[in-house]
């Protein structure tokens, strides 16, 4: 039980990757200007690479960023802002007493702006909370990186804590285990006697990055446990990376090009559920969604079952719960 007493200067900060404001091109470029000009995402020097980002990226790859946007944008805004207030509200809900924050690492709300909202409050212990399962370079570092470069520019400093992973807590694979059977439950169960698959999809990282990442070794510790949980092997339910971005080696076997082979060599049924993304977002909904979708369906699949990120479903939401109080240990009861 949380002490609400002994809680009134702690802080939570749930933190994700972040969303343009709107699936405008300008607003898609501002976003990608800022995540891509972060050297734990593209490690080239500036001098090489601001000419590249500007007089390239910036305009081809934003329009075509923008246009897959727009193809999942909802009325209230993108799907990664949406799905993230809603895990911030039910969050605070299991931990009444500890004020529950969220930031986007690029865009906005923008972890700095949260940072100092949290400081004018009073708040002045901090547990970090990256929404990213498996730790890599790009994605939880970064957040560290961050809140380093913060610390920086303040004379009174928060005292914080980190959450570095929780690849293989117990609560999130058992969430993640319940997301997919609640989607069986409404679909039924695909045919693995017949060959019909559940595809574990995962972000991808550069090759160069992998080689002194832990990522792909909690990546695969995820999908072992998920598997076990569901009593799969990996025959029926293999693992692939996805999002590759640029012309350099990314770790492989590509989720692209798994599905088109699945439908091409007989697979009537295809489900994809992507542990790394606590949240549905652009590469969920659309990628997976439409694009691998449509790869399957062209190649002769039949049916294509795109299973939702975690969200703010109530078995991840007690499992992050638990995951925070263990974390705020000392600091709470």
């Amino acid at each position: 039980m949380v002490d609400d007493m002994a809680t009134d200067d702690i802080g939570v900060v749930l933190v994700n990757l972040g969303t343009p404001a709107s699936p405008a091109l300008r607003d898609v470029q501002t976003y990608l200007r800022e995540f891509l000009s972060d050297r734990r995402i593209v490690p080239l020097s500036p001098v090489i690479w601001r000419p590249i980002l500007e007089l390239s990226v910036l305009h081809g790859h934003a329009k075509l960023s923008a246009a897959k946007y727009a193809s999942i944008w909802t009325p209230d805004g993108s799907p990664l802002l949406l799905h993230t207030q809603a895990q911030q509200k039910a969050l605070a809900e299991h931990l009444p007493g500890v004020r529950v924050a969220y930031a986007m690492r690029y865009g906005q709300p923008s972890f700095d702006s949260v940072l100092g909202g949290l400081y004018a409050d009073g708040i002045r212990r901090l547990l970090i909370v990256p929404m990213y399962p498996q730790f890599s370079t790009t994605t939880v570092a970064t957040v560290f990186d961050a809140m380093a470069r913060y610390l920086l520019t303040c004379q009174d400093q928060f005292e914080y804590r980190t959450i570095r992973t929780f690849h293989d807590d117990a609560g999130y694979i058992e969430a993640a285990a319940q997301r997919v059977e609640a989607t069986w439950a409404h679909t039924g169960r695909p045919d693995f006697a017949s060959g019909d698959k559940l595809l574990l999809s995962f972000h991808g990282i550069p090759v160069f990055t992998a080689s002194a990442d832990p990522y792909p070794s909690e990546c695969e510790r995820t999908a072992t446990l998920l598997r076990a949980r569901l009593g799969l092997d990996a025959d029926v339910c293999p693992m692939t990376y996805q999002s590759k971005f640029g012309r350099g080696a990314w770790l492989t076997p590509a989720t692209i090009d798994t599905v088109a082979k699945l439908g091409e060599s007989g697979t009537k049924r295809l489900d994809v559920f992507c542990p790394g993304f606590t949240a549905d977002c652009l590469e969920t909904e659309e990628e997976i969604g439409l694009l691998n979708r449509d790869a399957f369906l062209a190649y002769g699949g039949q049916q294509f079952v795109r299973i939702p990120c975690l969200n703010d479903s109530a078995p991840w939401m007690d499992a992050l719960a638990a995951i925070v109080r263990t974390h705020l240990s000392g600091w709470v009861d």
